[in-house]
């Protein structure tokens, strides 16, 4: 097979043509971020961040009433080993819902920051 020239009609575009297959900026959805977004997304993922931490907690005080079985280290194992995942999992949902909250406050500040108008040199006098 041959190599196709960049001439060729077949596989050379015009770089104003857009593909069908590429979203152009009407339709690709996006939705460039502002300051009050970012605070309604923090409070939402703040609510979960709450949410999960309540799950976590309950879940600590319901486990830590019920005894470890005695009779084999065996089943013992397993279920420290089945606590500790469960307690692990809620813990990491929560920390991750937190960490977002705040990356969210702090995308909000900077976006309130950044479109604040700048004070002029008429104003500093």
């Amino acid at each position: 097979m041959t190599d196709p020239s960049p001439t060729d009609p077949a596989t050379s575009k015009l770089p104003d043509t857009p593909s069908p297959h590429s979203p152009s900026p009407e339709t690709s959805g996006y939705v460039p971020p502002t300051p009050g977004r970012c605070f309604r997304g923090a409070v939402i993922s703040g609510g979960l961040a709450f949410a999960m931490y309540s799950l976590t907690r309950s879940i600590i005080e319901v486990l830590a009433g019920i005894p470890l079985p005695t009779k084999s280290t065996v089943s013992a194992n397993i279920a420290v080993a089945v606590r500790t995942l469960i307690v692990g999992t809620c813990t990491l949902g929560t920390a991750i819902f937190a960490i977002a909250t705040l990356g969210l406050i702090a995308l909000g500040i900077q976006l309130a920051i950044q479109s604040s108008p700048a004070p002029s040199s008429k104003d500093r006098q």
